[in-house]
């Protein structure tokens, strides 16, 4: 596959930086909006056609270089046995695990409730042959969910109680959670992906010592697991600042910065052999596009000295976000002079 995403993975200089954005696949297009009128978010993640039409839209309607699979993190606690609604201000668990005095014991793990994600790849592949990504979360984000049960409560006050107090639960539940989602990664693989990025959302919830702690050694199993089977892989720690120091190769192929650390500072403090995604505050699609223009240009001295970089925002596209905007940001980085 010619690729400038998987080659610049591989670590091949190109022209210029690929480009892609999370949250893509949804939200912003004109397309998947229609999709909404007559499709609920949970028939188009379990339904595999209609996963592989939304996966395969911005490809189509924005030129981006490459796909990522139109699911969610939560897939991985549904597949745990806990129930999900998905409600208007996001989902909730009918019963959150802190709240329970045997967590663990409420799960009933089921790895083929994850099938539809796989026939979902097969779809995409067999209609495009644009790189596509898999994904899942990493296991701090996760258990953050289920424990907390809402996702509103962005500071997950139950979730931090519980890792405190019963800090062997804990590590029940991370190993769970590790081992489901090695099975998870290595199947999608086997069906096709061709990259991997793990998301941990919540990174910087806990103390930098706690990470390396309770949630690093994890986060290692799961990528080594993937990249064993010659998949690279993205590491996505959201808020993790600092802490991008410990990001080596042992970690992941390429680490994924929010916008909060300049891109800059992040290449000082991360192993040099990783490579870099991000980090565009997605607030910038709302400028104008002379000022859209004017920051990418800013950006061209960096790509210059290091061509490992893959443009991405520093989180997901924001669902306002003015979708001429968008093919404008993508269109000048496709047809400008990197070099």
């Amino acid at each position: 596959m010619d690729s400038i995403f998987l080659k610049t993975l591989l670590g091949k200089e190109c022209h210029r930086p690929p480009v892609w954005m999370m949250r893509q696949a949804g939200r912003v297009l004109p397309n998947y909006q229609e999709m909404r009128k007559h499709h609920t978010f949970s028939e188009l993640i379990t339904t595999p056609e209609l996963a592989a039409k939304v996966t395969l839209l911005p490809v189509q309607d924005l030129g981006v270089d490459a796909a990522i699979l139109f699911s969610d993190i939560l897939t991985i606690p549904m597949a745990m046995g806990m129930e999900i609604d998905w409600t208007d201000h996001g989902p909730r668990f009918n019963n959150p695990l802190a709240a329970q005095q045997h967590p663990l014991r409420q799960l009933d793990i089921k790895p083929e409730k994850l099938d539809y994600v796989y026939q979902a790849i097969d779809h995409v592949v067999e209609q495009s042959e644009v790189p596509l990504i898999g994904f899942s979360g990493a296991p701090l984000t996760i258990l953050c969910y289920m424990l907390q049960g809402i996702s509103t409560k962005s500071t997950f006050p139950d979730a931090k109680l519980f890792f405190y107090e019963r800090r062997e639960e804990t590590q029940q539940l991370i190993n769970a959670i590790t081992e489901l989602t090695i099975d998870y990664a290595q199947k999608q693989i086997m069906h096709g992906i061709d990259a991997f990025q793990l998301f941990e959302s919540h990174s910087g919830l806990v103390p930098i010592e706690l990470y390396n702690e309770l949630f690093l050694p994890a986060v290692c199993r799961i990528t080594d697991a993937v990249r064993s089977m010659g998949i690279p892989l993205i590491f996505f720690p959201k808020g993790l600042g600092c802490g991008l120091r410990h990001i080596t190769p042992d970690v992941c192929d390429f680490v994924s910065i929010d916008w909060q650390t300049s891109l800059t500072e992040a290449r000082e403090m991360v192993h040099p052999e990783v490579g870099l995604q991000g980090n565009f505050d997605p607030h910038l699609l709302f400028a104008s596009q002379d000022d859209i223009a004017r920051t990418l240009e800013s950006y061209k001295p960096f790509f210059r000295k290091h061509p490992r970089w893959i443009i991405n925002l520093g989180h997901g596209v924001l669902a306002d976000t003015p979708i001429e905007n968008v093919h404008f940001f993508v269109d000048w980085i496709k047809n400008t002079n990197w070099k």
